[in-house]
């Protein structure tokens, strides 16, 4: 376990066993877990009624047996009995069938519940800032939407019905005992005080506990993920053994946490198991002293016994409950931490579209970083690029290039200064408004599991067929998808593993195009294709171009040469702006020296 870990784990053992310790029940959680139950409360309220019916049906067969003995079998009243074994056996029906419906309303509420939850926590995660991603490793956030939200679904299908139906178990069970004999109900409550006592020991213990097995459950996620994600890396530099023991480490602490909550459960079910065995000679001890007496029938004495065992059923199931509630409060706190995240890029409360769609982009003194401890990665940025105008960006990694890319979509708000397209700051515009504007091609390319349609189209019903496929022959990727097994509706594999390189790019441009924006970015996106590929990838870009503004990052100057203006930025600033033959000509300039460094062989002109 890492220092972080260790000691965010053992402030909550300081908040558990601290002067003001957490309540074992968040109901603030309970409340919140509401909101998502509250449009199957009366599905809910038919589960609670139908776990009362079988709750009480339970106790009343010992009451039939002490009927059964003192009443029909000690008589011999044999057509007495065989009413009362109906009576037994028509309770036995109802039990089961009343049981079978209440399994299935209550797991159906948890289902349904356990359904908005999960989208609740999707669509916040993919409505989040760009820069929530920057801090929260991935692993995590899978951890969220899947495994923390399964941890409630024990919770939400049937704890907390049972939890109802348990203690109102033990009400009717008290209820049939006292009415029989209260002085026999006496002797058996006398192992409750101790119950109670190992039960809020118990409780204070194992909830401190499954707050580190839900933080290392989300390290070992995390871990996987990442690791799994870049394996080839791993592989290449021959890491499996040194990755093996960190996970070891990992997998440990997880163990070692589950373990805690082990040790606690294997105390707490043996107490249990004693005070009923314990309670159990008691009630064998005094009952058959006072049926020698003849103070209680053989059939009362019969029915305590069978009270006992059902008394100490439902607290024992208790305990098996409250480790799910703690379970899946634990996990709750993480799942409404994410969605209590606040979005630092929030839309404008009036917003401002631009009455034209030209492209035009300005920046005008703008400051950006990260974080307010850190340095400034764009400073004092000035600069304009005009409708239709291909503006290319190049410098050094690190010096702010992709960061603009970032700033300009809204990915990231700026410090000071402002950013306009045609006329208007982008922070007055609506996000949705601002972002239909632009298309993305990245270096990374972005396809994810789907057809190939699908990913062009990214789901949007109002693309037709033949827009997509008369995009595809203008980026001239239509041979090659109509080669695929099913064409268009040929299944990428994640990520687009299934297809070349250079394949999953042409794609992405196919649905830039298919998307028809103002504007086109392009960051990296023939870096990483071959030589024959990129000819192919020019050509596309060419027509993909055509008519638009374009912000083009790139480190391959020969695809940029061409751009009407050519920013070079270094450390955070613009140092030279102008086309390729201005640039070419300094001397001494950053532009030439890179042009040199990548075209050495070839003979540049002085100036």
């Amino acid at each position: 376990m890492t220092s972080t870990d260790s000691k965010s784990v053992k402030k909550k053992q300081q908040a558990g066993s601290g002067s003001n310790p957490k309540p074992a029940v968040d109901t603030g959680l309970i409340k919140r877990l509401w909101f998502y139950v509250r449009p199957f409360r009366w599905f809910l309220l038919l589960a609670l009624f139908l776990t009362l019916v079988v709750t009480f049906l339970g106790p009343l067969r010992p009451w039939l047996t002490q009927v059964a003995v003192d009443d029909y079998i000690t008589p011999g009243d044999i057509d007495g009995l065989l009413w009362i074994i109906g009576i037994y056996v028509l309770v036995l029906v109802l039990e089961t069938l009343f049981m079978i419906a209440m399994t299935f309303t209550t797991r159906w509420v948890g289902q349904n519940t356990l359904y908005r939850l999960r989208a609740s926590v999707f669509e916040k995660i993919n409505n989040l800032h760009t820069g929530f991603f920057d801090k929260n490793p991935i692993g995590r956030l899978i951890t969220r939407t899947t495994s923390d939200i399964e941890a409630l679904s024990d919770l939400l299908s049937s704890g907390v019905v049972n939890i109802i139906g348990d203690l109102f178990r033990i009400v009717f069970i008290m209820a049939f005992m006292l009415s029989m004999s209260w002085e026999l109900s006496l002797v058996t409550f006398l192992t409750i005080p101790i119950l109670i006592y190992a039960t809020f020991w118990f409780k204070a213990k194992v909830r401190v506990a499954f707050l580190e097995v839900r933080d290392q459950i989300a390290r070992l996620h995390s871990f996987i993920q990442e690791h799994i994600s870049g394996m080839s890396v791993v592989q290449l530099f021959n890491r499996e053994q040194k990755e093996a023991e960190r996970f070891d480490q990992i997998n440990a602490g997880h163990k070692n946490a589950y373990v805690k909550t082990i040790f606690y459960f294997s105390i707490f079910w043996p107490i249990v198991e004693v005070l009923a065995s314990v309670a159990m000679a008691l009630v064998v001890w005094y009952g058959g002293a006072q049926l020698l007496a003849g103070d209680v029938t053989f059939g009362i004495l019969l029915a305590f016994i069978q009270y006992v065992r059902q008394f100490f059923m439902p607290i024992r199931d208790l305990s098996d409950k409250f480790n799910t509630l703690q379970s899946a409060l634990a996990a709750s706190e993480r799942i409404f931490a994410v969605m209590d995240e606040p979005n630092q890029i929030q839309n404008p409360a009036n917003p401002v579209t631009p009455q034209d769609r030209k492209g035009t982009l300005e920046f005008e003194n703008v400051w950006f970083r990260y974080r307010d401890d850190e340095d400034y990665v764009i400073k004092d940025l000035t600069l304009k690029v005009n409708s239709g105008d291909v503006a290319a960006i190049v410098g050094a990694t690190g010096a702010g290039k992709t960061t603009i890319i970032n700033l300009l979509t809204r990915f990231y708000d700026i410090q000071h200064g402002s950013i306009k397209v045609d006329g208007v700051d982008i922070r007055q515009m609506d996000l949705y408004e601002l972002r239909s504007r632009f298309a993305l091609v990245m270096q990374d390319h972005s396809l994810f599991s789907g057809t190939v349609m699908e990913n062009i189209t990214l789901g949007n019903p109002d693309i037709p067929e033949e827009k997509v496929k008369e995009a595809a022959e203008m980026i001239e990727a239509h041979k090659f998808i109509e080669k695929l097994p099913g064409g268009y509706d040929f299944v990428l594999r994640e990520r687009g593993n299934s297809l070349s390189m250079g394949q999953r790019q042409l794609i992405c441009f196919v649905r830039a195009m298919v998307y028809d924006p103002d504007i086109l970015i392009l960051d990296e996106a023939t870096s990483n294709v071959d030589t024959e590929t990129e000819q192919l990838v020019t050509r596309a870009l060419s027509r993909l171009m055509t008519g638009r503004t374009c912000i083009v990052i790139a480190h391959r100057l020969s695809t940029i040469r061409y751009a009407d203006t050519i920013i070079v930025m270094h450390k955070a600033r613009i140092r030279e702006q102008g086309s390729h033959e201005e640039l070419i000509t300094s001397a001494n300039g950053i532009y030439r020296k890179l042009y040199e460094m990548q075209y050495k062989d070839q003979v540049v002109a002085r100036g």
